[in-house]
């Protein structure tokens, strides 16, 4: 059984401090040494954790408290850890913030469940000295949290690295591992509330090339590759090597479910977890597209991510005979999972500029894009009607990302006499309007909330369930 998991956290003192630049450079300059780097993401997070995947070419799996659970990612961690080399595990925000004053569910938090070395990402934007005190303060800040060296960035010059380097090695006594210039070239562009999805980016291996450009030439990859193993040889005294790896049921025939994925340019956000936890209880997973295919798979359920159907919704619009395909297969009882862009994709129409683009119009919903978020964070939702994937009074955790808002809420109206209804009620965060979410029709169940297999197991098993279920009646 391994013992040694090499692996460090890059966290900063706030969002957009360079964490996600010098996480990506880092992984490519050590697959480039023919090191194995396996990804993790902490924090409610797609579009990161698909340009972390396409840097260590491995899938980037999460490590979020929150969405997962403690014991859950000591088990995870191990588990996708297997034969690696090392783990590069990203922050979000900034390393004490969580959700309330203590910082629950900070990665400050997850670097001490995982007993992980912190490299920290400091922007020294028109800073010299008190770059030093500010280390200081998050070192005293929580002394159990073990913050390994420092990553200078936007640095103005020479004079601007020498002052802060000095500063840092004298009052925090530890080692500033690189100093990385202000960048005037910029591959990694934004949108929204991070970067653009590498799905989109015209130039991704080019961007990520320049990443690890930027890490080797200013990085002291050598140091941190030490600090790295250094965790890696040190007892965990977690019990993880207690945890039992389940293996799932052997397989029958029967069990077997063809469970479709849509996943393309419109539709992307999915948790590679859910994807195996799926595949563990007997589906096997059928990629389709909404923007090529002119009908559905013979498939047993639907999978919908999230995604920005809004940049693709003229292709999603003209594949009439798609949605029509979906359509049909709704109505003959097919069972359906929908997140967020999947959402809006069952409305009926989206509104972008005042232009209605047709959707596949299963709820009578219109979906309009506004310039600021309409829901940014976990969510917490109560199950408070009977559906086809969840049991009456479950709770579930999970997190909301959109800019998206119902634009004719008096489409509410309507349900009872085309019998659709909400099944969930918010009792953390926005959820579809009034303060509910999980619109419901037939065997469809479409949502604000995304959620994480391993945190809600009986998403799992509510979608096996249905789709052996849809697959027996046809």
């Amino acid at each position: 059984m391994k013992k040694e998991y090499p692996r460090i956290i890059i966290a900063g003192i706030k969002g957009g401090s360079g964490k996600t630049t010098l996480s990506l450079g880092l992984i490519a300059a050590l697959g480039k040494k023919g090191m194995k780097v396996i990804p993790y993401k902490k924090g409610p997070d797609y579009i990161d954790a698909g340009w972390l995947a396409s840097a260590a070419r491995n899938p980037c799996y999460n490590l979020d408290p929150f969405m997962i659970g403690k014991e859950k990612i000591l088990s995870s961690f191990k588990t996708h850890f297997g034969y690696a080399n090392c783990a590069v595990i990203e922050g979000n925000r900034g390393l004490y913030d969580g959700m309330d004053s203590k910082g629950t569910y900070s990665t400050a938090e997850l670097a001490k469940t995982l007993k992980c070395p912190v490299i920290l990402v400091l922007d020294c934007t028109k800073v010299t000295r008190t770059a030093a005190a500010t280390v200081v303060g998050m070192q005293k800040f929580d002394s159990k949290v073990n913050i390994a060296g420092v990553v200078l960035n936007r640095i103005a010059g020479a004079r601007h690295e020498n002052i802060i380097r000095e500063s840092i090695e004298r009052y925090c006594k530890i080692p500033v591992l690189g100093a990385i210039p202000k960048l005037g070239k910029d591959f990694m562009s934004e949108r929204h509330m991070g970067l653009t999805p590498f799905h989109e980016h015209p130039e991704v291996e080019k961007a990520i090339s320049f990443c690890s450009e930027i890490a080797e030439k200013y990085l002291d990859i050598d140091k941190i590759w030490k600090i790295a193993m250094e965790a890696g040889v040190r007892d965990w005294g977690l019990g993880i090597s207690k945890i039992k790896k389940t293996n799932p049921q052997p397989l029958t025939p029967n069990s077997i479910v063809n469970i479709g994925v849509i996943r393309d340019s419109a539709f992307q956000f999915y948790y590679p977890e859910n994807f195996e936890e799926l595949e563990k209880k007997g589906a096997e997973l059928i990629e389709i597209s909404a923007l090529k295919e002119k009908k559905l798979p013979d498939i047993d359920a639907l999978y919908i991510g999230g995604g920005f159907p809004e940049t693709n919704a003229i292709a999603l619009a003209k594949n009439k005979a798609f949605r029509n395909s979906l359509k049909r297969a709704i109505e003959d009882g097919l069972p359906v999972y929908a997140e967020c862009g999947g959402l809006m994709y069952l409305g009926s129409a989206l509104v972008l500029e005042g232009k209605e683009y047709p959707m596949a119009g299963i709820f009578p919903v219109k979906f309009a894009l506004e310039k600021k978020p309409q829901a940014h964070g976990y969510s917490i939702v109560e199950v408070s009607r009977g559906n086809p994937f969840y049991k009456k009074g479950a709770v579930i955790k999970g997190h909301e990302f959109h800019y998206s808002r119902v634009v004719n809420p008096y489409a509410v109206s309507e349900f009872n006499a085309r019998n659709i209804y909400f099944a969930f009620g918010m009792k953390r965060g926005e959820g579809i309007i009034n303060g509910m979410d999980g619109l419901c029709y037939r065997n469809v169940l479409a949502t604000y909330t995304h959620i994480h297999a391993l945190r809600t197991p009986e998403w799992t098993s509510g979608m096996i369930k249905k789709a052996e279920g849809y697959k027996r009646q046809r």
